[in-house]
């Protein structure tokens, strides 16, 4: 579908009503129509069927097997147990028997059939949680650094996210009518969307905050971030970035991934009407022609950072001030027990690749379940699709210990720091957009590549690695220092190089490749990194400074690195 056959979809739609009533209600198809599936997503659904049976079922002129994801939208990724325990019961009672935690912090459940929709979004809303928003286009899950319990700076990190999210939120009511069985209002041309306006964004729209020196959310991969300047143990203000994206098309030049820009300082009290003034610029200046030159990134390349922060500055009124100084060491998560400046610990539990269900002796699901049910604590989702059991008062540590020994999921019992820091998107069977397998595949891909780290000494050795199904990037494949990007079937695109910290891209290093090419690719670098490395330099840093790979800091050189 074009970009022009979208945009008409969203003006037409009576502030994304569409014809979505008469599509859940249409019993001779467990789809809805084309153009409702483009409104959905706005209401954090999308329409997918299961790829491993689509032959068979063409085969014997069967529709697609249809199903829905559904994307709940999750402020920092803080949840109460009896949020998780609702979503617990969601996904055994109408989805896979799996949660599946996303690299925004948020929650997706997979296999929900149309005629459970919208008892399964109903549900959701019980639990003090929506699906508005999650996807679309539109400003989706606002982040936030992952433990707001460490300190006073975390905490208020987490309420400006909060803030912000709440304040990017569509106002219609399309939502809570279709969804919720909420009043009608008699036009919607009552209505008024006072920051998307009537087509809402050219694109997708993502923001983030982050507390130094982690950068756990990727900022620079971010629309819209926020890093917290600290100056004598209080927030002194953020430093304002734009314009990153991770999304590009194969064979396609003109599309490729880029880190924000720094434009400036601003204040706390500033937050808002900065945050308003990115998104209405790219509202009114983003390309509607051409989806693929859609998001922020090249509405700044074509104009000019100068051109969109004085814009900026003119519609939010706040003159932004020179960047502070900060400084960033890492873009995964603290495993294991930390304690924060309350008492209180937390314990961050690797997932792999974000899928929460009980596989034979590792019962991630139920082992969570029982936690929630159990000990008072709160749940926090990382973005590097993890999950942190938190609030544990000290006289319930050893409880939480004995309950995740008891199914299988200590991180000590199955993740090097390879895998530790590796993360998939879904791909197969269910994302329309995969070319090849990644989700599913990547526990068999790391376990080869933990044999070549151990063949060069380099078993203990922390290295982000990152797989996609396709180009689009969910996984955040161009800022890992191995990126594996899906071309078919069985065959990647190998990137390499990026900074440990995500502040360099990675560099295009071998297209099309099957497994053995990979591995083949990567088994001389890794010797020459343990023979040649310096102290505590990390792969990506060493790949560039041996000029094995080139070093990539703005998106419009991808290609041509």
């Amino acid at each position: 579908m074009s970009a022009l056959d979208v945009e008409k979809i969203k003006a037409g739609s009576r502030r994304l009503r569409g014809t979505l009533l008469e599509s859940l209600a249409d019993p001779l198809t467990g789809a809805i129509s084309e153009a409702d599936t483009q409104l959905s997503k706005f209401h954090g659904i999308y329409q997918q069927d299961d790829r491993d049976v689509r032959s068979e079922r063409t085969r014997q002129k069967l529709e697609p097997a249809y199903s829905f994801m559904i994307r709940a939208r999750i402020p920092g990724g803080l949840l109460t147990t009896a949020q998780w325990l609702a979503m617990d019961r969601i996904a055994r009672e109408f989805a896979n028997d799996s949660i599946r935690l996303t690299t925004r912090q948020a929650v997706q459940f997979h296999g929900v059939i149309k005629r459970r929709l919208k008892r399964t979004i109903a549900d959701i809303n019980s639990a003090a949680l929506d699906t508005l928003a999650a996807c679309g286009d539109v400003n989706r899950n606002v982040m936030s650094p992952p433990l707001p319990g460490l300190s006073r700076v975390h905490r208020a990190v987490q309420r400006h996210a909060e803030e912000l999210s709440a304040h990017l939120t569509p106002a219609t009511g399309a939502y809570h009518e279709i969804w919720l069985d909420g009043k009608k209002i008699a036009s919607s041309e009552e209505e008024v969307e006072p920051i998307y306006g009537d087509t809402y964004l050219p694109r997708k729209f993502k923001a983030a905050f982050v507390v130094p020196p982690q950068n756990d959310v990727d900022v620079y991969a971010q629309d819209l971030g926020f890093v917290t300047i600290v100056e004598d143990g209080e927030i002194a203000g953020f430093n304002v970035t734009a314009g990153g994206g991770m999304g590009m098309t194969h064979g396609d030049t003109a599309t490729y991934p880029r880190l924000a820009d720094v434009l400036g300082f601003c204040r706390p009290d500033e937050i808002l009407a900065v945050a308003q003034a990115v998104v209405t610029t790219q509202r009114d200046h983003g390309d509607r022609t051409e989806r693929k030159h859609a998001r922020l990134k090249y509405t700044i390349d074509d104009r000019g950072v100068d051109w969109f922060r004085d814009e900026v500055q003119r519609r939010s009124g706040v003159t932004l001030g020179e960047p502070r100084g900060f400084a960033f060491v890492a873009n995964g998560d603290a495993y294991g027990w930390h304690r924060d400046d309350t008492g209180a610990w937390h314990y961050t539990l690797f997932v792999q690749n974000g899928r929460v269900s009980d596989a034979g002796d590792r019962r991630l699901l139920s082992g969570l379940r029982r936690i929630a049910q159990t000990r008072r604590c709160e749940y926090r989702l990382t973005p590097n699709q993890n999950l942190i059991i938190s609030k544990v008062a000290a006289r319930d540590r050893s409880a939480v210990d004995d309950i995740l020994a008891e199914y299988g999921i200590r991180n000590d019992a199955q993740a090097t720091p390879l895998r530790l820091n590796s993360m998939a998107c879904v791909g197969f069977p269910t994302c329309g957009l995969a070319m090849a397998e990644s989700e599913r595949y990547m526990p068999e891909f790391v376990d080869k590549l933990d044999a070549l780290f151990a063949k060069h000494g380099l078993d203990d050795t922390a290295v982000t690695a990152r797989m996609t199904g396709c180009a689009n990037g969910c996984a955040r494949p161009y800022i890992a220092e191995i990126g594996l990007v899906g071309k078919a079937p069985g065959r990647y695109s190998l990137f390499l190089g990026a900074g440990f910290a995500g502040e360099r891209l990675a560099a295009p290093y071998l297209d099309n490749a099957n497994e053995e090419q990979i591995l083949e690719a990567l088994d001389p670098l890794l010797e020459r990194y343990a023979g040649e490395r310096e102290d505590g330099e990390r792969f990506g840093d060493f790949l560039v400074r041996s000029a094995l790979v080139p070093a990539i800091a703005e998106g419009r050189l991808f290609h041509a690195g």
